[in-house]
């Protein structure tokens, strides 16, 4: 039987939680879709519940600085992140969704994002270096949490581009004390990508002293194998779309992990309160 919560009792169970919200995308700094629609959604939500959230994605360089006011925040940028035995520096920015008083923080490196793009080149070819990409998000944000000294409740992830923030909290930085007692959720929809990325990307996360057995779908990086990894190393899992794919949902049926159906936009924020509070943080 599903629970139902008063918007006093929603409140309750939000005051002072800590969720960290991290997205590959988030209106309105890209167009809407259903992974950057419920980016805002979901956070919005624990925000005016009494939740505390911070909010994470990539800067991408066709997100108009200038309109949205980002600005660097120098305190927080300034450190390398190696990346397959490169040093690539990491960029830190903020700026504010107005009307919700919501700070968002943004994930930048001239190599990586400048490009006036998300995924693809104006071709549609995916860019090649994406799986480097997604490794420095993911490692960029935890440094960032790091320097917050931010513990949070959960960690729920949406989007490809996040998909590497499970494996890496649960393996680079496993004895890191600030995530010990976090939960991880990882949200999973249909919108993803056509082939797969650099076939050199298990090597890429092995170099960061990860068991390749820990990995093995890397060895073909395609957008199933990629939330494969993600659940794996998640608490529970969200089912975000109506039609997912039958081996992502076979593969999630064998981890007896716990699963929230796909819900509408309507019925999210009940659905998720009562997925936070009964199957995550019990």
């Amino acid at each position: 039987m599903q629970l139902r919560f008063s918007d006093k009792q929603k409140k309750v169970f939000m005051n002072g939680k800590k969720i960290l919200f991290v997205s590959s995308e988030l209106v309105p700094y890209l167009p809407e879709n259903p992974v950057s629609s419920m980016s805002y959604e979901a956070p919005r939500m624990v925000n005016s519940n009494g939740g505390q959230i911070r909010i994470f994605m990539p800067r991408y360089g066709n997100i108009n600085e200038r309109r949205h006011q980002l600005h660097e925040v120098i305190r927080l940028s300034g450190m390398n992140l190696v990346i397959n035995d490169m040093d690539m520096p990491l960029i830190i920015k903020v700026a504010s969704i107005p009307r919700e008083r919501i700070q968002v923080y943004f994930i930048d490196n001239e190599e990586y994002f400048k490009r006036k793009a998300t995924f693809a080149d104006s071709e549609g070819n995916l860019f090649p270096d994406n799986d480097e990409r997604a490794i420095f998000f993911a490692k960029g944000v935890v440094e960032t949490v790091k320097k917050l000294n931010w513990s949070p409740d959960i960690i729920h992830v949406h989007g490809w581009m996040a998909s590497m923030v499970p494996l890496y909290l649960r393996e680079y930085y496993a004895d890191e004390p600030l995530f010990a007692d976090s939960k991880i959720i990882t949200s999973i929809y249909n919108k993803g990508f056509e082939g797969e990325l650099d076939n050199e990307m298990i090597n890429k996360v092995a170099f960061d002293g990860i068991d390749k057995d820990t990995v093995s779908a890397l060895a073909n990086p395609d957008y199933n194998n990629l939330l494969k990894v993600a659940v794996d190393h998640s608490d529970a899992i969200i089912l975000a779309a109506e039609e997912v794919s039958e081996e992502i949902k076979n593969h999630i049926a064998n981890l007896s992990k716990p699963v929230l159906p796909y819900v509408s936009l309507q019925e999210a924020e009940e659905a998720y309160t009562n997925f936070y509070k009964t199957e995550v943080l019990k």
